[in-house]
Formats: C-alpha cells, structure tokens, sequence
C-alpha cells in the first residue's frame, strides 16, 4: 500500500492526542479482504482499557463546551480542508480495509467530506426558545448544552463516511467523543483523527480506541455502561443494536442507532426497465453488496419478469470482479470471510428450495481474497433464508408477483423497514405506493436515496 503521506497510517490507538498501545500490548491483524495479506496490525484493548479513555475525554469536555461556536465551525471547515486534500491516501486505506473499488473509496470519501461542511454551518445554528408560560409576567427560556461525552460504535462497510458524519455532529455541538471503530478497518479512523489533530482540535476531544472482534462485545459494554458516556450512536446489526440498547437502558442514555435493512425493491409491469436496472446495478453491486439500503428483495411483476431477469443478467455479467487497486474492477471481495461463508449457505438453501441460479452462486476460480461472484437466483419465495435475512453480499434474488396488494404484502413483510423502492408510471399507484409501503425511506422511480449513490454513479 503505497500513500502519498505516509504518515497518515497509524498503528495504534489515540488516548488524549498521543498515539499508544493496549495496556496488554496485544495486538490484532488487518487483513486485505482482496488478497487475505495481513499488511498492518493494531491494539487489541480490553474493558480494563476503556475508563481512562472515558476520563480524558470527559475533562477534555469540560474545557471543549465552552469553545465559542465560530470557533468549533472553523475546524471543521480546516478538517474538511486537509480531509480534501489527503483524499486520495484515505481512499487507498479504504480499499486495502474494506475491498471496494477505487472509485467507491473515493465517492465515499467525497460523502463524507459533505457531512464536515454540513456541520460547520450548525455549529453556529443552536438555538434555543422563549415561551410565554401560563403565569402572569413570567417568561420560559429554553436553552441547547451539549450533553458530553459521546461513544460511537461504528461499522467496517462506509468507516470514513459513519465516522466523518458521527465526528462532525459531536464536535459541532460542543460534546467530545470517543470513537470505537470496527476491528476491520481501524486504519481509516486513524488517518482522519490524525486530520484533525492536524487541524487543531485539543487533546482528549476525540479518542480513538481500537481492538479485536474478540473483544469488542466487552469493549462497547463498557463504554455503553459507562456513567461519564452520556450519549451513543451506533450503526451495525438490528442485532447488536438490540443488544446496545439494553446496555444503555440501564443508564437511561440517550442513544442513537441505524440497524440492518430488508429493503424491497419493486418492479412493475409500467415501469421503466432501463431505468429500474441501471438503479439495481448500483443498488445490489455497489460495495459487493454489504450495505444496509441494498435491494435485498426483489419482486418484479409477472408480465415483464422474464425480459427483467434477463435484462439484469446481461448487465451483471459485464461486471469486473477484482481488487479494489486494480485499473477497470467495478465490484471487490467481500470485506470478511464471515461474508463469505454466509453467502454460500443462502445460495445452498435457496437451492434446495427450487431457486434456481442464473450466475454465479460460487467463489470464483483464482483469487485468494474473500471473493464471490455476483449472484442472481430466479423463482425465490418468502421461505429462503435469503427472503428472510439481510444478505450483505453479492446475492440477488428475483420473485415473481401478480398484483400490486399482492407485492405491497410481501414487501412490508419484515421487521427492518428501512428502505424500499419501486418503479411504476402510474401517478395513483405511485401515491398508493408512498403510503402503503412501510419503511423510513422510499425511492420512487430512482434507487439513489442519498449523495452517496449518485457519486459512486458517477
């Protein structure tokens, strides 16, 4: 790996602006999901690690709360500037982490980069209120204080774009934060904390703590129940979220989470084939897959099913699987063998369930990373495993349906109403859509829900 400012890349952990190691001084591997070649390692730090993290954020907060607001907006601004400028050497981390492209690092780098401008401007835009209450010359002031320390727990598939985004807002509104990245892609995390000390931000305001999938159940535990962490933010699993929210219950902490997606994506027969396949190669190949406002479910109506599956299968066999470094690959490995190994037991039971695979379905012949080809398995049904979890892997599936109540049904059937898409001429149906589909999200006629996908697009 090969960066134009080598001293972006880190091997540790950041503990109140200085570099260091667990008190164990274990260590983990990072691996290149492209080629399995372990290339850097990094502190596996336990539960006994997390308080003085905790403490030196905490003092760190005492003294950030009170920064003026205008001040707090031009770091971010300064952030942005040297993020932009290190973009390229934070792509190429990326790629070496997570397997995607080139051109995925890059757009998700360019993502990111948007939440740090966004944020800048907020900074100055914490307002509070005046109310007249209902006794006589009396007036209720309400006023915004940030609320303190912040621990984020953070995912491996977008570690610029989670952590730019969780950062951003923190520091904007005056709180400190104590990141915790995933074990696969703590690299990235540490360039950007290496930014913004670069930048300016004081000691303590921003720790980063790393360690092992062994040890990061104890680690999150212990930063959930922490009685100085007064707020978590998580992204992952609708599981692991599950169990965070337990955590932090006991404390009765405020906590944000973005879990796991299901999202059907709905063709019918009025629909613009075109347009609804160029949105799906994007939706189910971008990232090989593992993000969670992927196409999970795809349901295409009876009467252009056949010319659908055949449309996707000429343009998903144009796809070049390869490592993310190489000129011209369009889809990387999977970011983890656990990817992997899932992958084949959904294809093995949709299989064994009458679904039949039109490609792919295997591990390509040759590449020793964590590689699997994009799969598209025909006459799915609401009993495959595949129908009932979220993939995160180059897997589509295609289900065949009638009527619109007839896919209305089968899409809101299950419990992670994230997102859903569909593509449709007909303006009532459209409004009938919009109302009766049950998810936070809708794309309608367009799979790009957020900046993200248009980059990448492009």
């Amino acid at each position: 790996m090969q960066l134009n400012d080598p001293s972006l890349l880190h091997e540790a952990s950041l503990l109140n602006g200085e570099w260091v190691a667990a008190q164990s001084n274990k260590r983990f591997d990072i691996e290149d999901p492209g080629s399995r070649h372990v290339f850097a390692t990094c502190p596996t730090n336990g539960p006994e690690d997390v308080d003085k993290y905790v403490e030196t954020s905490h003092a760190a907060f005492e003294r950030y709360r009170h920064v003026n607001p205008r001040e707090r907006a031009k770091f971010l601004l300064k952030w942005h500037e040297l993020i932009t400028k290190a973009r390229e050497d934070i792509a190429t981390i990326v790629v070496y982490e997570t397997g995607k492209p080139m051109a995925e690092a890059l757009g998700e780098v360019d993502y990111a980069l948007g939440f740090a401008w966004w944020f800048a401007g907020e900074a100055e835009r914490v307002r509070g209120s005046i109310a007249l209450p209902s006794v006589s010359n009396r007036r209720t002031f309400v006023i915004k204080q940030p609320i303190g320390v912040s621990a984020a727990l953070v995912p491996w598939n977008f570690p610029v774009a989670m952590i730019v985004r969780k950062v951003a807002a923190a520091l904007a509104a005056g709180c400190t934060m104590i990141v915790k990245p995933s074990p696969e892609t703590p690299l990235s995390v540490m360039a950007l904390a290496d930014l913004a000390l670069r930048a300016g931000l004081a000691p303590g305001v921003l720790n980063v703590i790393t360690t092992d999938n062994e040890y990061t159940p104890s680690v999150s535990e212990r930063l959930c129940k922490h009685p100085l962490v007064r707020k978590v933010t998580f992204t992952g699993s609708t599981r692991v979220g599950s169990i965070i929210a337990k955590h932090c219950s006991e404390g009765l902490k405020k906590v944000t989470m973005e879990l796991g997606g299901n999202c059907p994506f709905i063709v019918f027969d009025d629909g613009n084939l075109e347009q609804a396949v160029a949105a799906l190669m994007i939706l189910k190949w971008r990232t090989a897959g593992q993000a969670c406002t992927h196409a999970n479910r795809v349901y295409v109506q009876a009467g252009v099913y056949d010319k659908f599956a055949q449309m996707m299968l000429e343009a998903t066999q144009k796809l070049k699987v390869g490592h993310g470094t190489d000129s011209g690959t369009t889809m990387g490995p999977l970011t983890t063998e656990r990817g992997v190994e899932k992958l084949k037991k959904l294809v093995s039971d949709a299989i064994s369930k009458g679904g039949k695979v039109l490609c792919g379905g295997k591990q390509p012949n040759g590449p020793q990373g964590y590689f699997f080809e994009p799969t598209i398995i025909s006459g799915m049904t609401s009993e495959m495993l595949a129908s009932q979890e979220e993939i995160f892997g180059p897997l589509l599936g295609l289900h065949r349906f009638e009527t619109e109540e007839e896919a209305v049904k089968m899409a809101n059937d299950t419990s992670m109403g994230l997102a859903s898409y569909f593509f449709t001429k007909d303006i009532d149906r459209t409004w009938r859509l919009l109302e009766s589909l049950e998810a936070g999200m809708i794309g309608m006629n367009t799979g790009m829900l957020c900046f993200l996908c248009w980059m990448v697009m492009v």
